[in-house]
């Protein structure tokens, strides 16, 4: 099977059970596509910026699944970040903030690097 290049882009909110369904699914696939060696990148974008914090937190519930892919962590909405209110806890957890176009990361220039984007 061939390489696969992916970004998952995290938009769900961290309020709802089924936000946090969301969250766990993406980490999930992410860890899949690492695993597989694929070249894989994960983004938190919108009110998914929320996230960062939340899962960095060793008490959370999520923690383990995303410890297991943080390193395929490419960063965070900058612009989102500063409109959610997460900016400073997000650099407090070494998370880049990503701001290749207006202030928010580039899907055109994913998708002209041959990335397929997913979202949750």
């Amino acid at each position: 099977m061939a390489q696969s290049k992916v970004a998952i882009v995290v938009l769900a909110d961290t309020d709802t059970h089924e936000a946090l369904g969301r969250v766990v699914n993406a980490l999930e696939a992410v860890k899949e596509f690492k695993e597989a060696r694929d070249e894989v990148q994960l983004i938190f974008d919108g009110a998914g910026t929320k996230w960062v914090a939340e899962l960095s937190d060793p008490e959370h519930k999520a923690h383990t699944f995303f410890t297991a892919v943080q390193d395929k962590v490419a960063g965070v909405c900058a612009f989102c970040a500063a409109a959610f209110g997460v900016t400073e806890r997000t650099q407090a957890c070494q998370v880049p903030l990503l701001s290749e176009y207006e202030g928010h990361p580039s899907f055109r220039k994913l998708l002209a690097g041959g990335y397929h984007i997913l979202t949750f």
